[in-house]
């Protein structure tokens, strides 16, 4: 066999290898999942018994993106979740709703606080958003006076009491401008004293009285959200106590709600003058910016 005749051979040897080891090759599985990946800042601790869920809509229809939780310094326990291909590259929407840490409903709940339509493969999130809380608060307006109408007629402690109304030529008027919630939010109302904040009880209108009267005296009080604080004072506090120099709030807050304290939607703040005078209306500040919380899925 000549030298030219051995390489031929060679080289036909070498092809066949070749094929051989390309037809035992497995081909490359097609994809079938597709990450999301969410960047959201302005959370707040559910603690132990609610999370936070995402959501896509696909065809019209919720598909749950998976669950987590959120820390004290406000981090997400997941970023990153790994969902359908189909539905991800037909997803228009994404809705962030709060569930039940022990969920039997495979629905959203009525919870969501952020939404976001998908431009390309981006959502912006938003409580404004009409899949969320459809306002983001921004034009909300308050006034409030101190006063303890419930104390059966005594001039004491007069600044032991606030009540989210305004004093007008005509008596006292609705304080309180504010966008109607959806279902699964309330306001609530509050007074932090030394630190604590103290409900004065939920309400979803700014006219009548609101859902408590814990601490009240037993006058009746006007028809509008607020509270004395002349009883019944929560441990570390006493009362009456003075309200001037101190802060009020105006929250809004998940139904139900396992929280002694404000929920993270804080869009109206009153900080009390120190030489605050009772039956006096003061002007709230719009607190929005400061507390929604927003955020962007990518897909």
């Amino acid at each position: 066999m000549t030298i030219k005749n051995v390489f031929s051979f060679l080289l036909a040897i070498a092809f066949l290898g070749f094929t051989a080891c390309s037809e035992d090759e497995e081909p490359t599985p097609t994809p079938t999942t597709q990450n999301i990946s969410l960047n959201i800042s302005g959370l707040q601790d559910l603690g132990s018994d609610f999370v936070y869920e995402g959501w896509i809509i696909v065809d019209g229809a919720p598909v749950s993106t998976g669950t987590f939780t959120v820390d004290d310094a406000g981090t997400l326990s997941k970023t990153d979740f790994s969902v359908n291909i189909s539905d991800a590259e037909n997803a228009v929407k994404f809705v962030l709703s709060i569930e039940p840490a022990i969920d039997s409903d495979p629905a959203p709940s009525n919870n969501k606080i952020l939404a976001g339509d998908f431009s390309g493969a981006t959502s912006t999130l938003s409580v404004s958003d009409g899949a969320a809380l459809g306002t983001n608060f921004e034009a909300a307006t308050g006034k409030y006076i101190l006063a303890t109408p419930t104390d059966g007629g005594m001039d004491t402690d007069e600044n032991s009491g606030v009540w989210f109304l305004e004093i007008t030529a005509n008596g006292p008027a609705a304080g309180l401008d504010l966008p109607a919630l959806p279902e699964g939010w309330a306001y609530e109302g509050w007074a932090v004293v030394d630190g604590t904040p103290v409900s004065t009880g939920t309400f979803v209108s700014a006219t009548g009285a609101d859902a408590a009267a814990a601490y009240s005296g037993s006058s009746d009080g006007p028809p509008f959200p607020g509270e004395d604080l002349l009883n019944n004072a929560p441990s570390g506090l006493s009362f009456p106590v003075d309200l001037a120099g101190k802060t009020v709030v105006i929250s809004v807050e998940p139904v139900p709600d396992n929280s002694p304290a404000p929920f993270v939607l804080k869009p109206l703040v009153g900080m009390v003058a120190a030489d605050a005078i009772d039956h006096t209306t003061y002007d709230m500040a719009n607190n929005a910016v400061a507390t929604n919380p927003t955020g962007t899925v990518t897909k």
